[in-house]
This record gives structure tokens, C-alpha cells and sequence, in this order.
């Protein structure tokens, strides 16, 4: 618990900037709790436990880098705890202190450790949940499924896919032959939660648009090249300590989860490696074991000196990762930045326009960013629209208050198109009939381009054209 917190708050205002998903919790939790129940009927229904959460924190503690990013150390040092006991209780202490120790280690936890978003969250309950389901088969008793059932639906209506740990719970007890008895206990608990998360399931389906930028699972190849290590692990013997064996309950919390969402991705993608964190529990403990069962095998200094030396070099591959991941570019944008942008790039008086408008979120987390400039497209901002990035204008009416501008700074994603909707072809179609670019900068995960109005009636320079200006051109 005490490495996963010191890792946690190492380099944890990461220069002090925020990506675009800690930037939306960032604002949602300074809505009021009326505002983020309405919000959430329109979009991020699955987040909104977590942002009523955070809004509390907020509350409490005030807003802030530390205040958002501090309650993921906390509860990722609460899963390391759990990871702990589970190792001590199925094999052993030296094996809890091992896969204790491992958990805060691994790549994905450092990373999501330090992340505004409720995934740290959901691995804790899961964590002390699987802990709570192996202390339950071997102390039956109503009040122990309770303590079960209700961490596995706070964690579910954290967010929905932590119900695939169910399923590798249930797939635990049965390979284990567990008594009759605890096999329906389990069966009630889990159907209480089934029933629990129904409500918000059903619902937060008619949001599904929202997961339309996964086209391929997202970060597979990192998240199985863990899992294949781990799953590796569980080939070494291991000494069972109660009715369920290490392995048992770490392969399908590895693996199952993992492969119901590529089941499920064939119909619609759904894979982000986030979604399944919970995951690295079962990967921490079978490395965990497997590091165990290699000191017992030692008989020679050779081998001491070969282990010795694949110990440095996977603790200085861990420093360099964990370097990396304290850097604004180990995330896939940095609105911390692309507000600096856009508030270095223009003029007061400028136009702003945002391609599309989704990515309003990015530049809303530091409002004196765009104070002086005005929004083309915007007809009813965030908060007062009880939405994510506003209501934006009819088609036509965005591209005559374009016209009513000699300047207009727009950002984009890097590398992305706009979505198509009439909206977003007025604004890309008075772009190129009127206007010409006269400076473009590119920041993480972003392009922030400022456009003049062409009033020369020769022809326009082609697409990318690096024509220079007061901005410094092209950078």
C-alpha cells in the first residue's frame, strides 16, 4: 500500500496539466448534483456515480490537479492492499508480499493510478471484492455474500464492465468444486447484482454512440503482452492453502473478462484496456507466485546471478516506463496545452470555432483560455444545456456568423476528421470558400489552426498550404 501510494504521488501533477477525459470529470464534478443527474441522461450516464463522487471531493477539499488525481492513489493503494492478503491467504505470505509489491508496478496500474477517472476505483472494489468471495468460501455465512454483492455492484455502477469479474468469479467457483451451498449463495449475490446494474445498463445503451471512436481495441497488444507473462506464472506449482487455488482465481480474472469484451467487439468494438484494470489483479498475483516458486528453485550462484541480472533489467524497464507515464505525452492529448494554444494563437475579438464540437470540452477546464473570444457555433453552452459541450447553431446560421469574422482560430484533433452532420460541413465548406490558413500549431493530441478571410479573388493556396504569419507559421 505504502509503494502504491509513493509511485501514485510521484510526478502526479504531470507538468500540471490534464488529458481530455480527466478534463470532462474536472468539469462535471463542479456542476451540482441536480446538473450531473440531468447531464447524464443526455450523455456519460455510466460516469456519473464517479462524477457525483468527485463533486463531493470538490466540495470538501477544493478543486484541483492534486484533489482530482488523489483519490485514484488512494484507492489503487487499496487494491495493492487487497492483492496482498488474497497472495497471503492462497499461498502464502511470501507470495502476498511479492504480488503486493508487483501490483503497483505493473505499467497499466502506475498509469491509471494517476488518472482523474473511476477505473482506480472500480480495481479496489473488485479487489476486496474477489478478496471477500475467497474468504466467503471458506467462512459461509449471509453477511460475508453481503459484503460481496454490494463492493461488486458499487463497482458495476462505477462503471458497467466490472461485471465481467462476476463471471470470472462464478468460472472460479466452479473449477474449484466448491460445496453446493456456497455455489448458490454465490448465484443469489450475483443475480442481486445483475439486477441491481439492469437499470443503469438498459439505459446507458441508448448512450452508446459515445463508444463510436473505438474502431480496433484500443492498447491490446500492451495490456496481452501483461497477460501472457502472468498467465505464464501459472505454470510454475503452486501450493494450494483452501478450497480455491491461486491460479484458478487468477487466469479468469485475467483472461475472461478480456476475452468477453473481443467476443463482443465483432458486433461493435469495445475494447479499451482501462475497462478491464481489474484485470492486473490476476496478473500481480500469478507473477507474484511465479517469482516465489523461481527463489525456491535457486541452487546455484549461476542462477542467483542470472536472476539477479533480469531483476535490473526489468526494474530499470519499470523506471523508464514509469518515466514516461509522469509525461503530458503518454496521454493521447494534453487540453491543458491546447488552451495555452489557443489563448497564445489569438486576438481578442477572434472567432473560435472547434472541429468538431465535441472537443468544446477541451478548452472549458480554464475558461480565461477563450474569455476573449467569441464561439461561432455555440447556441447554448455546457452547463446551462445540461450537456457535455453545448447545443451548437443550425448549419447556415454557423457559417453566416463565420462571415461576420476576418479571423477565426479552430481546433481540431491531430490526424481526424470531422464527424459528418450538416453542422460540421458548414463550418469545414466557409472555411475553404473564404478563408485561408495562415498558421497552424500542433500541440499533443491536437491542431490549432488560425485562419484570415480571404478577400483576393485569386485562386486559394491548396490544402496544407504553410503560408507564414504573425503566429510563426507552420510549427
Amino acid at each position: 500500500m505504502l509503494l502504491t501510494i509513493a509511485l501514485g504521488l510521484w510526478g502526479i501533477r504531470r507538468k500540471n496539466t490534464m488529458w481530455g477525459d480527466e478534463s470532462v470529470t474536472y468539469q462535471l464534478a463542479h456542476r451540482d448534483l441536480s446538473q450531473i443527474w440531468l447531464t447524464a441522461q443526455h450523455v456519460d450516464l455510466v460516469h456519473a456515480l464517479h462524477y457525483a463522487v468527485m463533486h463531493e471531493i470538490f466540495g470538501l477539499f477544493g478543486a484541483g490537479l492534486l484533489t482530482l488525481r488523489l483519490p485514484s492513489v488512494l484507492a489503487m493503494s487499496a487494491a495493492a492492499s487487497a492483492v496482498g492478503l488474497l497472495g497471503l491467504r492462497l499461498a502464502g505470505p511470501r507470495v502476498g508480499l511479492l504480488a503486493g509489491l508487483v501490483f503497483p508496478l505493473l505499467p497499466q496500474v502506475q498509469k491509471y493510478t494517476q488518472e482523474g477517472r473511476s477505473y482506480a476505483m472500480v480495481c479496489a472494489l473488485v479487489a476486496w471484492a474477489t478478496y471477500a468471495l475467497v474468504v466467503g468460501v471458506t467462512r459461509h455465512a449471509r453477511w460475508r455474500w453481503a459484503v460481496y454483492g454490494c463492493t461488486m455492484l458499487l463497482a458495476c455502477l462505477l462503471h458497467e464492465f466490472a461485471v465481467l469479474a462476476l463471471v470470472a468469479h462464478g468460472v472460479t467457483l466452479v473449477v474449484s468444486r466448491v460445496p453446493r451451498p456456497v455455489l448458490r449463495a454465490w448465484g443469489v449475490t450475483a443475480t442481486g447484482v445483475v439486477a441491481g446494474l439492469l437499470p443503469l445498463a438498459i439505459r446507458s445503451a441508448e448512450q452508446s454512440a459515445q463508444v463510436s471512436w473505438i474502431d480496433v481495441p484500443v492498447r491490446l497488444p500492451e495490456f496481452l503482452a501483461a497477460a501472457v507473462v502472468g498467465v505464464a506464472c501459472a505454470l510454475a506449482p503452486m501450493a494450494a492453502r483452501g478450497p480455491v487455488r491461486l491460479p484458478v482465481l487468477a487466469v479468469p480474472i485475467i483472461v475472461l473478462p478480456c476475452l468477453l469484451l473481443l467476443i463482443a467487439s465483432l458486433v461493435k468494438p469495445l475494447f479499451v484496456d482501462r475497462y478491464v484494470l481489474y484485470s492486473n489483479i490476476g496478473i500481480a498475483l500469478l507473477v507474484g507466485a511465479g517469482m516465489d516458486h523461481f527463489h525456491q528453485m535457486r541452487k546455484s550462484s549461476r542462477n542467483a546471478a542470472v536472476a539477479g541480472v533480469a531483476a535490473v533489467a526489468v526494474l530499470a524497464a519499470l523506471v523508464l516506463t514509469g518515466l514516461w507515464l509522469r509525461t503530458p505525452q503518454s496521454r493521447s492529448n494534453d487540453v491543458t496545452t491546447i488552451g495555452t494554444t489557443v489563448r497564445k494563437e489569438s486576438r481578442p475579438g477572434d472567432g473560435l470555432l472547434y472541429l468538431s464540437g465535441q472537443h468544446r470540452v477541451w478548452t472549458a477546464a480554464n475558461p480565461e483560455d477563450t474569455r476573449s473570444l467569441t464561439d461561432l457555433a455555440l447556441a447554448q453552452d455546457p452547463v446551462s444545456s445540461n450537456t457535455l459541450a453545448g447545443i451548437e447553431l443550425p448549419a447556415q446560421d454557423i457559417a453566416a456568423r463565420m462571415l461576420e469574422f476576418d479571423r477565426i482560430v479552430a481546433v481540431r484533433a491531430a490526424g481526424a476528421h470531422s464527424p459528418t452532420n450538416p453542422q460540421e460541413e458548414a463550418k469545414t465548406s466557409t472555411l475553404r470558400r473564404h478563408f485561408r490558413e495562415y498558421g497552424t500549431t500542433h500541440v499533443n493530441g491536437a491542431r490549432v489552426t488560425v485562419y484570415v478571410r480571404d478577400h483576393d479573388p485569386s485562386p486559394k493556396a491548396g490544402p496544407g498550404s504553410n503560408s507564414p504569419g504573425a503566429s510563426g507559421g507552420v510549427r
